[in-house]
Order: C-alpha cells, then sequence, then structure tokens
C-alpha cells in the first residue's frame, strides 16, 4: 500500500515595498535644523524620534496645536449638562408615569424639600464632569496617536535601537503625498546625517 502525498503549490513571497526613509543624526541640533528643511519642504507624514525631549523641537516640526483640550473641555461640559438633566428628570412629578415604566420619575417627598435644587445635586454634577472629562482625556490620547499599535515598520532596523540611547532620527513615510524617492532622500542627504536607511514594511 503505497502512500500518497498532497503537493501544494508554492505561494510566491510577496517583496516587501518601500515604507519610507530613516535619517540618522548625532546631536539634537543636527536632528532640529533638518527637522526645519523637511518641514519647509511640506512634508506631513513624517516623524522625529529622539531618546530625550529636545527643546524647540515642536515648532521646527511645524506642529500644530492638538484639538485634545477642545475634547476635553465638550466631554465635561456634556457631563454637567447630563448630571443636570438627568436628576431633574429623576426627580421631578413632570415625568411620573405609569406607561413609561423603569423611564418614569420617581420623585421623593422628604420633608417638604423642593424636588430638585442645586446644593444636593452638585456632587453627582462634579463626578460626571470629571469622569467624563477624564476618559475623553485618556482614550483621545489613544485615538490621535493612533494606539495602540504593537508593531512598527521602523522596528525593523537594527540602527534604530539606539534612539532610546544616544541617537536622534527623522523618518519621512512613503505614505505622505510629497515623497518622491529620489528627491526626498536627496533631501536628507541635504542635511547630512550620519546615515540614511530605506524602511521595509
Amino acid at each position: 500500500m503505497s502512500a500518497t502525498t498532497t503537493v501544494r503549490p508554492s505561494i510566491p513571497k510577496r517583496e516587501p515595498r518601500l515604507w519610507g526613509y530613516l535619517a540618522e543624526y548625532n546631536t539634537p541640533g543636527d536632528v532640529l535644523h533638518a527637522a526645519e528643511k523637511v518641514r519647509d519642504a511640506g512634508f506631513k507624514r513624517w516623524d522625529c524620534m529622539t531618546p530625550f525631549p529636545v527643546h524647540g523641537l515642536d515648532n521646527a516640526m511645524g506642529m500644530k496645536k492638538t484639538i485634545l483640550p477642545w475634547l476635553v473641555l465638550c466631554a465635561g461640559i456634556f457631563g454637567f449638562c447630563f448630571a443636570c438633566f438627568m436628576q431633574w428628570y429623576v426627580n421631578s412629578p413632570h415625568t411620573q408615569s405609569a406607561a413609561l415604566y423603569v423611564l418614569s420619575g420617581y420623585p421623593l417627598i422628604i420633608s417638604g424639600k423642593p424636588y430638585w435644587s442645586l446644593p444636593p445635586n452638585i456632587p453627582v454634577m462634579f463626578e460626571l464632569t470629571v469622569l467624563l472629562s477624564a476618559l475623553t482625556t485618556f482614550f483621545g490620547v489613544w485615538g490621535l496617536n493612533r494606539l495602540p499599535r504593537y508593531h512598527h515598520p521602523v522596528f525593523n532596523v537594527a540602527r534604530f535601537r539606539r534612539v532610546t540611547d544616544d541617537k536622534f532620527f527623522i523618518l519621512i513615510e512613503a505614505a505622505d503625498s510629497k515623497f518622491d524617492p529620489r528627491q526626498s532622500r536627496a533631501l536628507l542627504e541635504a542635511t547630512h546625517p550620519a546615515a540614511i536607511e530605506e524602511v521595509k514594511d
């Protein structure tokens, strides 16, 4: 009895495509001046990676102010207004209805106190304002930074490991509308980097 083997057709390997260019610099001043040239060239999808914060790098990159504070403000205002409405709705005799079942208001008569007044409702207003502001801050940072991302193509470059030690890098993505392999590399070469490497995906 002979055993039969099934030969599966081999799947051709896809050639890794160019994801961008990575330029290495030795000093903070070098990466600062290089960032200004990349910014002036009109690139939008690029970034600087440094082992520690470099003063003035945000301005050199032309970074705009984040919209996160406005998102947090809107979330806080919404939390405050929602707390006011929720407490009024629950305690108001005008919203009491058997037809609404669980959505019915449930006013409580306690020692002739008003159904709704500001002082006893302040804690809930405060808590919802802070809660929604904090959650918007936490998830907003993740969303605006496109996180979580467990792997990045630049991690495939061996020299990039020194970014946490003593080297400074600029990465220009090929997805940028102004990216051209020759012109983009020439631009980085004009900034006099220590090295330039292709980043493959």
